[in-house]
């Protein structure tokens, strides 16, 4: 179990809940997500451009993604309140073995779904709720199991369709890299991610840059990071403290430290 102020966290169950707006801390989506927004909603930021999920949306997330996210309350006050459950590879493959499901092919489809309303899965997600009570029994894995077995029976109840989007076992086939960093670069994750996102591994990745880019993963990131800081301050007018997180910055102080040793100035001072 993890908990703290803002999230609770059984097994593959996540419940949310925040006053006030806050951002999403893994940007690396690494299983597929089905959640449901109970009030406020959440801004997803992709490369391909921005979805929100408003209060009752039901979405579905496939794995390996990188996105950025907001967690809005509403306007009138109140908490962003929203439960997800994580449907992993492990649980999908025994599935799948167990329906004797046919093979799919590559899913080629969006990887970011709002579905249909559905009154099933919001029943299920109301099912959920007392799990994320303080004084509730947690749910063991075998309960946790038959929650997530629950979850895939109801998507594909809702849209058969769903099969080629849930089981594609496939992992990311080699890309063009040069093009993928120049779309992802201010996304704040591993080295070892951007590699499996790229159909590499990390020794094949780091060798590949290298070649094209002359210079190693780490420093090109970080120029890239600043450079396109630097345009955002000084010809948008935006503040360093809107811009860190957004290039990928982990902290403010990091990134005005680094800014003044590439430009000599502090950024508040552009």
């Amino acid at each position: 179990m993890m908990e703290d102020k803002s999230h609770i966290l059984y097994n593959n169950l996540l419940y949310s809940c925040v006053d006030q707006k806050q951002r999403g801390n893994e940007q690396f989506i690494a299983e597929h997500a089905l959640g449901y927004i109970i009030s406020g909603e959440t801004q997803l930021f992709t490369n391909e451009g921005t979805k929100i999920f408003k209060a009752g949306s039901i979405g579905l997330i496939r794995r390996n993604q990188l996105i950025k996210s907001i967690k809005v309350p509403p306007p009138n006050g109140g908490e962003f309140r929203s439960v997800n459950i994580f449907l992993d590879q492990g649980f999908l493959r025994n599935y799948s073995a167990e329906n004797k499901l046919e093979p799919v092919g590559k899913y080629t489809g969006n990887y970011i779904r709002i579905l249909a309303d559905d009154p099933f899965i919001k029943g299920y997600f109301d099912s959920l709720m007392p799990y994320f009570d303080p004084a509730a029994i947690l749910p063991n894995a075998p309960l946790a199991d038959l929650k997530t077995k629950e979850a895939v029976e109801l998507l594909l109840r809702l849209d058969p369709n769903l099969k080629d989007f849930l089981f594609d076992f496939s992992e990311p086939y080699k890309i063009d890299l040069e093009a993928y960093m120049n779309k992802h670069y201010m996304f704040n994750v591993p080295t070892a991610q951007f590699a499996q996102l790229t159909g590499r591994s990390l020794a094949s990745f780091k060798r590949d840059f290298e070649k094209i880019f002359q210079t190693s993963p780490g420093q090109w990131l970080q120029q890239k990071r600043l450079s396109e800081a630097h345009y955002l301050i000084s010809q948008k007018g935006r503040k360093p403290s809107e811009v860190y997180l957004d290039v990928g910055f982990e902290n403010l102080s990091h990134f005005s430290y680094s800014f003044k040793k590439a430009y000599g100035v502090a950024p508040s001072m552009i």
